[in-house]
């Protein structure tokens, strides 16, 4: 009994111990513009454990920490979907891709156009 007690114990300890609080990724997530940075940050923020979010106009990288004990990537890319962005793994639907200003309408070859640099 003694035995498994400490096998519990040392369980639990280790599966405490095996998630991290400042869990650090990057992911790709189409966007266009300053606008879609905001909405793409602000999902990410929403997201309870998430402390860091940071998305790159150019690069469409998103960078993030967030508490591992409190949230994981998956539900922060359905954040980031339910506001119109599109991951790698995850596509927004139509109603919320359609809920973006016009300009931010990324998957939109002329919104494209509009905003590469001469």
């Amino acid at each position: 009994m003694k035995k498994l007690l400490i096998l519990l114990i040392m369980t639990v300890t280790t599966t405490t111990f095996a998630q991290n609080k400042n869990k650090r990724a990057s992911l790709e997530v189409d966007g266009i513009c300053g606008m879609c940075k905001a909405r793409i940050e602000k999902a990410c923020y929403q997201t309870k454990g998430v402390k860091s979010a940071n998305w790159n106009v150019e690069t469409h990288e998103l960078k993030l920490i967030y508490d591992e004990r409190k949230t994981n990537l998956d539900s922060i890319k359905k954040s980031v979907v339910s506001v119109g962005h599109d991951t790698k793994t995850l596509k927004a639907t139509e109603e919320a891709y359609n809920s973006v200003h016009a300009c931010c309408r990324y998957r939109d070859i002329e919104v494209q156009n509009d905003h590469k640099k001469d």
